[in-house]
């Protein structure tokens, strides 16, 4: 998949994005303008409308009102694998494989689902060596190519979110959404994915929901923080972490709780 260009060089934007669910506004005027080729990491505290952002940049939830646009095309009102298309792709807080498949099976359902073959027959035979080779491609980027005949219920956890990183990719998407991808996952596993995820997503845009602050200070390029549906800060790590407004409404507790945890108290 080619990489489509915004005349003003931004991947994604939203612009005074609202949602509400009756009466209750849980995005209230979000906006974001993410860069080609940024990684971007999307923090604030349980109830925040993270998730429920992400939901409606991938279209699985409509917008109140407001714009959302992917290489300066809206997207918001668009169906989700119309959206994904259009070259955005996203993985999930809970695991959205095909337990019973293999790892390989896993990852050329996606590969196939990207290139369209289902709707074709004849383009469907043309191109399974390209299908193949994709599929042979991703399994080596995600290491698990001495896996590939085991069955998803049978890897261990952090395979598994590595194999869902490799499903969503898959397509060839050049902006990725991660859900709190290395959630549930030990200190050693925690580097490793996130050596992954960085070379996955070299010359992609990638925009991600994480709570482990050692991650977002070493992953991300800046960080929008969202409190109370409203993004409060988008800046470089240094001056998000000596925002005195972040600090007081999320970034100020979490820090102090991690280090104890890492100091044993």
């Amino acid at each position: 998949m080619s990489t489509p260009t915004s005349s003003n060089g931004f991947a994604l934007e939203l612009r005074d994005v609202r949602k509400s669910f009756g009466k209750t506004e849980i995005i209230r005027g979000a906006n974001l303008a993410v860069k080609e080729g940024e990684r971007v990491a999307l923090i604030g505290p349980n109830g925040a409308g993270k998730s429920t952002l992400f939901n409606l940049i991938s279209g699985r939830l409509p917008i109140t009102s407001g714009e959302i646009t992917l290489h300066g095309e809206r997207i918001d009102g668009r169906k989700p694998y119309e959206v994904n298309r259009r070259g955005l792709a996203r993985s999930f807080q809970v695991s959205n494989l095909f337990p019973r498949l293999s790892v390989y099976e896993n990852i050329r359902c996606g590969v196939l689902w990207s290139q369209g073959a289902g709707y074709s027959f004849w383009r469907f035979l043309g191109d399974m060596k390209k299908v193949n080779d994709r599929t042979e491609e991703i399994l080596h980027m995600i290491r698990l190519d001495k896996r590939r005949d085991t069955s998803v219920s049978s890897l261990t956890y952090a395979e598994q979110r590595a194999l869902e990183i490799g499903v969503t990719i898959s397509g060839g998407g050049n902006v990725v959404l991660l859900d709190e991808p290395t959630a549930g996952m030990s200190k050693s596993e925690t580097a490793r994915f996130v050596n992954l995820i960085r070379e996955v997503t070299v010359g992609k845009t990638l925009l991600t929901v994480e709570h482990d602050m050692g991650v977002v200070f070493g992953l991300a390029d800046r960080i929008a923080v969202l409190v109370y549906g409203e993004v409060i800060a988008f800046d470089t790590p240094e001056n998000v972490r000596a925002n005195e407004r972040v600090k007081e409404a999320y970034l100020g507790s979490v820090l102090a709780d991690q280090q104890a945890a890492e100091a044993g108290v």
